[in-house]
């Protein structure tokens, strides 16, 4: 199915067809219990096979060039379930510093009661992942663009690396998307999502989601069904649904976001701007280099005279929101939602300073958002 456009893919593929109707849409298998005698599938909503569970998982995989995916109840449940279906008692994860802030905390907080050792690198080059490494590693875990400060690691030489230690390797694409990033086409083994944001879209899912290898789907699968991090039917109907016009809005959200982000880059009253599509971002060459767009998320620090609280107050058109994603504009300050969990000391170690603000650019006129900012700015 890949050999289809991005937009052919995400209009058709993974549709669960009508064939008693003749629907346009797929129709929604809401049944908790199906058939077991002369079937060859037995359902049932815990193994994340009901039809339109398994429909969906066929579009998410075909985005990403997979052999196959597997949807979950949120992104925590996919990535959760994901470690712990490669990770047991002895062996050792070696996961990026700059990282977002719920798998930072799920590490530190279950993976000692599991005897699964861990380091986080003390940067994202290579050479940082390289050491890093232990004889008992058995999962490279990295996220590019990376949540808040849109940090770039280069997913060819982290899969390099890790083939030549026979170490697996694993990614979150959430901010960048299917659309913007496939990395299972620079080596990467596994890709997870938090299907919440911009698979959804609008800001009323929550799911998550892995693409890989069938072989590492099915091992997944068997650590999933036993945490039953499932997704109801229902929802996954709306994702699917949502997800047949998540290339328009990420090209059009894409393209708002590196208007703005040029546009406050210049901008007197903000000091500093992270995202991968600006040519002073140090990685931009490599963001280039394997990222289709820049995506539509980005992070700027306002002035030290300015009050990121009260900024945010002032805003009439952008909503200050906790999630991120949707068609409308968003802004939050990650050193009170999404790093939060982090100590003062650890937050100022990866550069999550109190006047940082996370921006998840929407479809608005790009006029609209200027204004907005200007007059938020000025009512300070």
């Amino acid at each position: 199915m890949t050999k289809f456009g991005l937009n052919t893919i995400c209009t058709h593929v993974g549709e669960v067809k009508d064939e008693q109707f003749k629907g346009a849409v797929s129709p929604m298998y809401l049944s908790s219990s199906y058939e077991f005698l002369d079937v060859d599938v037995k359902r049932y909503p815990r193994y994340f096979n009901t039809p339109n569970q398994e429909y969906l998982s066929k579009k998410i995989a075909a985005l990403e060039g997979a052999e196959d995916a597997i949807i979950f109840g949120s992104g925590m449940a996919a990535i959760s379930t994901m470690f712990l279906a490669f990770l047991q008692k002895g062996d050792h994860l070696v996961v990026q510093n700059t990282l977002y802030g719920g798998t930072v905390n799920f590490i530190k907080e279950e993976f000692p009661k599991y005897g699964i050792e861990y380091t986080f690198t003390e940067g994202y080059d290579v050479d940082d992942f390289e050491n890093a490494i232990q004889p008992n590693t058995k999962l490279i875990h990295i996220e590019t663009p990376s949540n808040p400060l849109m940090t770039i690691t280069d997913m060819k030489a982290i899969s390099s690396l890790a083939n030549s230690n026979g170490i697996l390797t694993s990614m979150d694409n959430t901010f960048a998307s299917p659309v913007n990033q496939n990395p299972l086409d620079f080596g990467i083994d596994m890709v997870m999502h938090s299907a919440t944001k911009y698979f959804g879209g609008h800001s009323d899912i929550c799911a998550g989601a892995v693409a890989s290898s069938s072989q590492h789907i099915e091992r997944i699968w068997n650590v999933a069904k036993n945490l039953g991090g499932s997704l109801s039917d229902m929802t996954v109907w709306m994702l699917e649904r949502s997800m047949k016009t998540l290339g328009l809005r990420v090209k059009a959200q894409t393209k708002n976001a590196t208007k703005l982000a040029k546009w406050l880059e210049k901008h007197p009253k903000i000091s500093k701007v992270y995202y991968p599509g600006l040519k002073s971002h140090p990685e931009h060459q490599l963001a280039k280099s394997q990222m289709k767009g820049f995506g539509a998320m980005l992070s700027f620090e306002l002035s030290e005279e300015l009050d990121s609280y009260k900024f945010q107050k002032q805003l009439k058109l952008i909503k200050s929101s906790m999630s991120l994603a949707g068609i409308e504009s968003t802004v939050i300050s990650p050193h009170l939602t999404s790093h939060a969990l982090l100590t003062q000391e650890e937050r100022d170690k990866v550069g999550i300073s109190d006047q940082l603000i996370r921006f998840s650019v929407g479809i608005e006129s790009i006029k609209d958002l200027k204004r907005d900012i200007n007059q938020a700015i000025d009512a300070l």
